[in-house]
């Protein structure tokens, strides 16, 4: 089981290995997805959910604690530093560090006291496995609203209630949610998410789109949308990782069949998460 494991989770040490040997470099999305031998949005995830941080946040800590290390043994001034670890000016270096330490770094330099970093990145498989439905999502036109957010339920939330006062049909409607992570390598799990609607809401014109039309692995989430990263955790942390399946370029589905204005009870709130499949 433990070198199953091991095996399972080469995509993300080979990850690691590269931010490692390039953290002072612009890594580009077909670097991360030629040695992890998944797609951006999939890898991007999958470290997320396996490592506790983004890509992103993980070579920001790499190049700060590097820089660190400079300043404490080299006579390298700070700018020349801040640009040797990858920033591109000293503001966003002093920025970045005195989030991550605590301390401007003139001050650090100055002490030369020793400061306390982060752990090293150890991956971690979910220790709870679910298995998707594998299903056929017939193309299905929505009327939505866009928006660009940090991926936690709050912000979800509060985004729905916005769309929800464009005052929608009641009888044969249908809700999703649409996830499109931004192409970058971010701190944050920053994504672009749709609000989207079956049908036409009744006091505005809102646009429209088609989505679906092709395969999807469909995992259900029981429960409030405040619980519904522990499903994703055992989906990219878990499931994915052996499943041996090609993911669409699309972005993922969110279909909510029960939901706070078809329910009044949190226990029966039903999601479906559909990832593309190829």
């Amino acid at each position: 089981m433990k070198n199953e494991a091991s095996a399972n989770l080469n995509c993300v040490y080979n990850t690691i290995s590269l931010i490692e040997k390039n953290y002072d470099q612009v890594i580009s999305i077909e670097e991360l997805e030629e040695v992890s031998h998944y797609s951006y949005r999939n890898i991007q995830r999958i470290f997320k959910y396996t490592c506790g941080e983004t890509v992103g946040a993980y070579q920001k800590r790499l190049r700060v604690e590097n820089a660190y290390k400079m300043m404490l043994y080299t006579s390298d001034n700070i700018s020349s530093i801040a640009l040797k670890v990858g920033f591109a000016n000293l503001a966003s270096f002093s920025k970045a560090f005195k989030q991550h330490f605590g301390i401007a770094p003139k001050e650090a330099k100055f002490q030369k006291n020793p400061l306390l970093a982060k752990s090293e990145i150890f991956p971690v498989e979910a220790a709870e496995l679910i298995k998707p439905e594998m299903v056929y999502l017939p193309p299905v036109t929505v009327y939505y609203g866009t928006a660009f957010i940090n991926y936690i339920d709050e912000a979800v939330e509060a985004l729905w209630g916005e769309f929800m006062k464009n005052e929608f049909p009641e009888r044969g409607n249908e809700f999703y949610g649409i996830i499109a992570d931004e192409p970058l390598i971010r701190e944050n799990l920053n994504c672009r998410y749709d609000t989207c609607s079956s049908m036409q809401a009744r006091n505005t014109r809102l646009p429209s789109k088609i989505i679906g039309g092709g395969k999807y692995a469909q995992f259900t989430h029981l429960g409030g949308y405040e619980t519904i990263e522990d499903t994703y955790t055992k989906i990219y942390s878990g499931w994915i990782l052996g499943a041996g399946l090609e993911f669409g370029p699309s972005p993922v589905i969110e279909k909510y069949i029960k939901h706070p204005g078809n329910t009044t009870s949190v226990e029966e709130q039903l999601t479906y998460i559909l990832l593309p499949l190829n």
